[in-house]
């Protein structure tokens, strides 16, 4: 018995060899509705254009779109042994993404967000804080990172509180010796008033930061995303990118600036996920050799497809649609 699970870990590790992306972070199921009103509070019911049953979570919002642009991807994540775990595995194998490093918790409950969308597309969140989604723990990461791929994306910044600082400075550190491996990093809001200065020694080994605005002013006490860009660069992050929303982005590195503007859409109907599909919009960028500036527009461009349709992913279905916005 012994001998058949080496041989077949040294299958896993050989297929693990030819990935061309790691995701690390949260994969959940996401109940959606739009559009929504406050008067619900009130009435107590209301009719909604669309409910929908969806897949998210920063991590697996990025492993699909990355796998539906043609990449090779294995998603590092927590889910519970529940019917809910089952449906999200099912999924992610149906959109081809690798799902043997994916860590099954009997007894778990897999995170399960009402997401309610308003008219211009802002969304609410209710969550379970005892669900998969705030339980991912370093050591539900640390056997895989070893043959991780080249290119990694630790997608969730704050969002379990048992990756605190000190486990992401362990797992980035560990990511990072390997030699020429790159990471990213996306993040949500600090949930315990971190500020820049306590992320010091945890900077340095990123190469690449998706901060929206919101974000990052929460860590900086500043407002301007200019500014802030500057701050993650001289606290030692390779290169900032900060998401602005309708307004597209700002890039910053040591020695260049880059502003690019905002896709126009045809409707925004719903903004989940479109950071997360905007983080991999960047990443396929960068791993096809484009320059930065050329990847801020392309990930401007999947952010746009993405607010036009509900649910995080289903505005996106394969490279094309992006791609098409991205040379207009």
């Amino acid at each position: 018995m012994k001998q058949k699970e080496q041989q077949k870990q040294k299958e896993q590790n050989a297929s693990r060899r030819e990935i061309d992306f790691t995701i690390i972070g949260a994969a959940i199921i996401d109940i959606l509705a739009r559009p929504v009103t406050p008067d619900v509070f009130l009435s107590g019911s209301q009719p909604v254009k669309e409910v929908r049953l969806s897949y998210g979570g920063d991590a697996l919002n990025e492993a699909v779109v990355l796998a539906r642009f043609g990449k090779r991807v294995e998603l590092f994540t927590k889910v519970g042994g529940d019917d809910a775990g089952k449906q999200v595995l099912a999924f992610l194998k149906s959109e081809g993404v690798y799902t043997d490093c994916i860590k099954i918790e009997d007894g778990l409950e897999t995170g399960t967000n009402v997401v309610l969308v308003d008219a211009r597309g802002e969304r609410y969140f209710l969550t379970n804080p005892q669900g998969s989604l705030r339980k991912l723990a370093r050591q539900d990461i640390e056997p895989y990172l070893e043959d991780a791929a080249d290119l990694v994306c630790f997608a969730g910044m704050f969002v379990s509180p048992l990756l605190d600082i000190a486990a992401m400075e362990q797992i980035f550190c560990r990511i990072k010796s390997k030699p020429g491996r790159m990471l990213a990093a996306d993040m949500t809001k600090a949930k315990n008033g971190e500020r820049l200065k306590d992320l010091e020694k945890l900077l340095p080994y990123i190469d690449y930061l998706f901060p929206n605005e919101e974000e990052i002013a929460l860590l900086t006490g500043e407002q301007d995303a200019a500014v802030n860009a500057r701050l993650l660069v001289e606290a030692g992050v390779g290169c900032a990118v900060v998401k602005c929303g309708s307004r597209g982005c700002l890039i910053r590195t040591r020695t260049d600036t880059y502003s690019i503007p905002a896709y126009p859409v045809r409707e925004a109907v719903d903004s989940t996920g479109a950071g997360d599909c905007f983080a991999a919009g960047f990443l396929w960028a960068l791993s096809e050799g484009m320059g930065l500036e050329a990847c801020g527009r392309f990930a401007c461009a999947a952010a746009s497809c993405a607010v036009e349709q509900l649910g995080a992913t289903a505005g996106i279905r394969s490279v094309k649609e992006p791609l098409e916005r991205y040379h207009k």
